[in-house]
């Protein structure tokens, strides 16, 4: 059963925007000269709102991706993330607000594999001082029906467990938005569908805006929009 609903359009104009990209170019340098991997982006993305990114390998997808997150600088544009200005600010600056306003889930689980499944999704909340991390973990340890995995390390879980763990981890700190790069990619199919269920009903429970690449015609099927790129444009 679909747990994520579309919302109508005169729902989500109702809204404020969260994620705003304004003519967005990423150059590299290559032997043949500068090349351009995301070329002239402009995005809207309201708070609340689900978006996929697809096209086929190369389309500059995961480069938009990290664009928007504050993980890379634009050779041109900016992006406002809830009205800050990314392209203004340090990298200090950046990584504070990434800390308490985003949340990632990546097609490698990126799980630190001397800490154990609680101490994983216990570590953005001690980094942010929270009193209450090992509660809050626990808790969403035991909404991705992981509450028995807890005390085990990533060696010691498969990848849909340890793609559920990376999940807690990202939804613990209640980010603004969620940053979702091929979080199936690396599972089968049966694992992967229920890692997108997890996904969606996190981000409805949590009215969290998720922005999600994929090539998983499904599990983009189930977002209010979808955005194509291609050659770094959006089509």
């Amino acid at each position: 059963m679909n747990t994520n609903p579309k919302p109508s359009a005169q729902a989500l104009t109702s809204r404020n925007h969260v994620l705003q990209a304004e003519n967005l170019c990423k150059q590299v340098s290559s032997p043949e000269g500068a090349l351009t991997i995301v070329d002239q982006v402009s995005l809207e993305i309201l708070a609340g709102e689900s978006v996929a990114v697809t096209g086929p390998s190369g389309a500059g997808k995961s480069t938009l991706l990290a664009l928007l997150a504050g993980l890379d600088l634009p050779t041109r544009g900016r992006v406002l993330l809830e009205g800050q200005d990314l392209t203004r600010l340090d990298e200090d600056g950046r990584a504070r607000l990434r800390a308490q306003r985003v949340g990632f889930v990546f097609q490698s689980f990126h799980l630190i594999p001397a800490l154990t499944a609680l101490e994983n999704v216990m570590l953005p909340l001690e980094l942010a001082g929270r009193g209450d991390a090992r509660r809050a973990a626990a808790e969403t340890l035991r909404r991705v029906g992981l509450s028995e995995r807890t005390g085990h390390y990533p060696r010691q879980l498969s990848g849909g467990e340890q793609q559920r763990v990376a999940l807690a981890r990202a939804f613990v700190t209640q980010p603004a938005v969620l940053f979702a790069d091929e979080p199936t990619g690396n599972l089968d199919t049966v694992t992967g569908a229920r890692v997108g269920e997890l996904l969606f009903e996190l981000n409805a429970n949590a009215h969290t805006t998720l922005v999600l690449v994929t090539h998983d015609r499904e599990l983009a099927g189930r977002c209010a929009r979808v955005v194509r790129m291609d050659a770094g444009r959006v089509l």
